[in-house]
C-alpha cells in the first residue's frame, strides 16, 4: 500500500522573508558606497590595498544582487515545467556568487598585490596616507553596522550552535553568506590600514603590495567555505544524522506502526523539505486504520519539521523495513565516524 501527501511549496513567512531580504539589502547599500569611495581614493594615493578593497567591495555588491534575485526566484510558485518548485535557485546563485568571490575578489586582489611587490615603486608613497585612513574608518563602520543587522539574524536563528555549526546546519545560504562577506570586509580593512601605514612608515612599499596579497587570500578562503557547504546543497543534501534519528524515534512511537524502515530526505530550497518514509504497520489494520496512522505520522512530523511540505509514507513488508533500518544505521554509522 501506498500513502503519500503532495502539496504545493508553502510561501515563507512574512518575518522570515523581510529579515532575509534586509540583512542583503543593508549589505549591498553598503557595499556601493564603500566600493566607489575606496576605487577613488586608492586611485589617487596609488594604494595597491585600496584598489583590492574596493574590488572586494565591488564583488560584493554584485553579490548581493545575486542573492537578492536568487531569494525572488526561490519563492516562486511551482508550475507545470517545476512542480516542485524553484527553491534550489538560491541555492545555485549562492554557488555563483562563491565563484565570484573566489576569481574576481581573491585573484584579481592578489593578482594587483604581487605585481605591487615586484615593482616596489617608492613613487607610489608619494601621496599623503590620510585619504586612505578616511575611507577605511568610514568603511569600517558601515560594513560592521551591515555586519551587525546579519549577525543579530543568524544569532537569533542559530540557538546554541556555534557560527561554523550552524553554517554548515542552515539550508539558506543567504543567512550566512553575508556574515562572512562582512566579516572578510572588516578583516580586509584591518589588512589595508596596515598595509597602508606600514609602508608609508617604514618607507616599504611592498608591505601594501602584500596587504593586497593577503586580502586575496582571506576572500578565497571565504569562497572556499561557501562553495563547499553550497555544493552539498546542490547535490541533494537531506536532514542530519541526529535529525535523521529524531524522524525515526516519531515515527517508531506512533500507535499502528511496528517498525520504520528506510528514510529518504532532501531539501528542495531553504524551506522546502521531502522526505520519502517505509513503514511496516502492524497488523490487523484495514484501509481506514492504515489512513489515520499515516495522517497521525504526517502531522507529528510537520509538528518537529515545518519545513517538511513533501511527505510521502509507503507500507513495506517487515522484511524490507528490517533491511532499509539496517542500511540507515550503517550510514549513520559512518557519517559518525568521519
Amino acid at each position: 500500500m501506498d500513502t503519500s501527501t503532495e502539496q504545493a511549496v508553502a510561501p515563507r513567512k512574512p518575518r522570515e522573508k523581510k529579515e532575509s531580504t534586509v540583512s542583503v539589502v543593508a549589505a549591498g547599500i553598503a557595499n556601493v558606497v564603500i566600493a566607489v569611495s575606496k576605487a577613488v581614493v586608492g586611485t589617487i594615493t596609488g594604494s595597491s590595498a585600496m584598489i583590492s578593497e574596493a574590488i572586494h567591495s565591488f564583488v560584493d555588491t554584485g553579490n548581493e544582487v545575486l542573492i537578492l534575485y536568487g531569494l525572488k526566484r526561490s519563492r516562486k510558485a511551482p508550475d507545470a515545467e517545476h512542480p516542485y518548485g524553484y527553491g534550489s535557485e538560491l541555492f545555485f546563485w549562492c554557488l555563483v556568487v562563491a565563484i565570484l568571490i573566489f576569481a574576481l575578489g581573491g585573484g584579481l586582489s592578489i593578482w594587483h598585490g604581487v605585481e605591487t611587490i615586484v615593482a616596489n615603486d617608492m613613487a607610489a608613497l608619494a601621496q599623503s596616507p590620510i585619504p586612505n585612513y578616511v575611507v577605511i574608518a568610514i568603511a569600517a563602520v558601515a560594513e560592521g553596522t551591515s555586519l551587525g543587522i546579519a549577525l543579530k539574524q543568524l544569532n537569533a536563528n542559530r540557538g546554541e550552535r556555534s557560527i561554523m555549526e550552524y553554517i554548515h546546519y542552515c539550508k539558506d545560504p543567504s543567512e550566512y553568506t553575508v556574515v562572512l562577506e562582512d566579516s572578510a570586509a572588516e578583516a580586509g580593512l584591518l589588512f589595508a590600514f596596515l598595509g597602508v601605514f606600514l609602508s608609508h612608515h617604514l618607507q616599504m612599499p611592498w608591505i601594501d603590495g602584500l596587504a593586497s596579497v593577503l586580502i586575496g587570500a582571506l576572500l578565497v578562503v571565504v569562497a572556499i567555505v561557501l562553495l563547499s557547504e553550497t555544493k552539498g546543497l546542490l547535490i541533494g543534501e537531506g536532514l542530519t544524522v541526529k535529525e535523521t534519528a529524531r524522524l525515526r524515534s516519531i515515527v517508531d512511537r506512533t500507535p499502528g506502526v511496528t517498525a520504520c524502515g528506510k528514510i529518504l530526505t532532501v531539501y528542495l530550497g531553504p524551506k522546502s523539505l521531502e522526505i520519502a518514509i517505509d513503514v511496516d504497520f502492524a497488523d490487523g489494520l484495514d484501509e481506514q486504520d492504515v489512513m489515520r496512522t499515516t495522517d497521525t505520522i504526517e502531522s507529528r512530523i510537520r509538528a518537529s519539521f515545518p519545513e517538511a511540505d513533501r511527505i510521502t509514507i509507503e507500507s513495506q513488508s517487515a522484511e524490507d523495513v528490517a533491511k532499509g533500518r539496517r542500511e540507515d544505521e550503517r550510514l549513520a554509522r559512518e557519517a559518525s565516524e568521519d
